[in-house]
């Protein structure tokens, strides 16, 4: 195993935990997204939405933490650093998820009249934790400053992320349901997209205005020409998709009802495509590089032997159940 050199191990575990993290980002997005949006749907509605993503939502899940084990085992310095600069948000988020998932199984098992109670539960838990993560996201972009503005802006950021993933929450509803919850969730998405956008936006100009470095990577005269189809396909994107919401009719869209998932999910893929190209090879902007927050070769190597024994198993049965609850949701039994 020579041609396992640190250099190599590194950056094997600089783009598994980036996948990791797109992949929590994409699939946890849309069952955060659709608690959310339970917020605007009553009765069987609320029934409909919760069987969408029942098979789903808990083994969305496994990338975060798998890809947080990633950072903590392979990058313990960033860790560190990142989960002191992060703790108040990282324990709200994880407040959110713990009531998520109370909430999700209490829901069905409760008296009728404290089914709605639980409902909100389950979206005051989806909330929380994507303002959390939001926030966290504007916080890593200003390369945790703790001065006012930095506060603001990653507070700013947070519904930002929050509206992203109610948008991917939509565009699950508009490709797993019909009728009129797929035409509301239409309408949802819509609303959704302009702060989704806003949000871009935002981190698009924060990320090069806090480092000269990044700056210069994406603005220099050798850099620009190259790069600059990023941006404009994600402005196509989102006029493509702000066309499509304000023009949805089920009889001529049903069976292209996989655009607009498809689409954010483009927009996610691009934008942390972005964000990458952006901060590396730094894992704390303009502080701590990959490779010195790197643990020992020795034990890189055997944490990769313990990654691929885990990962096929998480790609496997994920690749099945979305194979096997492929097409429209229907009544499930969650007794």
């Amino acid at each position: 195993m020579d041609f396992l050199t640190r250099d190599v191990l590194v950056l094997t575990f600089a783009a598994l935990m980036g996948v990791a993290i797109m992949a929590y980002v994409i699939l946890d997005g849309y069952d955060l997204g659709v608690g959310v949006l339970m917020s605007q749907a009553k009765g069987h509605d609320r029934d409909q939405m919760i069987h969408s993503i029942a098979p789903f939502w808990d083994a969305n899940e496994t990338w975060l933490v798998l890809g947080t084990g990633i950072l903590l085992v392979a990058f313990p310095t960033a860790h560190g650093m990142i989960l002191n600069a992060t703790y108040v948000a990282v324990l709200i988020m994880l407040i959110g998820l713990i009531l998520r998932g109370v909430s999700f199984e209490l829901r069905v098992k409760a008296p009728a009249h404290l089914t709605d109670f639980w409902n909100h539960i389950f979206v005051f838990g989806s909330a929380i934790a994507g303002l959390a993560q939001g926030f966290m996201l504007g916080h890593f972009v200003v390369a945790f400053r703790d001065d006012l503005a930095s506060l603001l802006f990653a507070a700013l950021v947070a519904p930002c992320v929050l509206s992203a993933y109610t948008l991917m929450g939509a565009s699950w509803l508009i490709l797993k349901t019909e009728g009129e919850l797929q035409h509301r969730a239409a309408l949802w998405g819509r609303r959704a997209l302009w702060l989704t956008a806003l949000g871009i936006m935002l981190v698009s100009l924060a990320t090069p205005a806090v480092s000269p470095r990044i700056f210069a990577r994406w603005f220099s005269m050798d850099r620009i020409i190259i790069m600059s189809p990023i941006p404009l396909v994600v402005v196509g994107a989102v006029i493509w998709l702000s066309r499509w919401f304000s023009q949805f009719d089920e009889s001529e869209h049903e069976h292209r009802s996989w655009i607009p998932f498809t689409l954010t999910i483009g927009l996610f893929l691009l934008s942390g495509l972005g964000l990458g190209y952006s901060t590396y090879p730094y894992v704390v902007i303009d502080q701590l590089t990959i490779w010195d927050a790197a643990a020992s070769t020795d034990t890189l190597k055997m944490i990769l032997l313990g990654v691929v024994i885990v990962l096929p198993p998480i790609i496997i049965y994920s690749a099945f159940s979305y194979r096997i609850f492929s097409g429209k949701s229907t009544h499930l039994s969650e007794a």
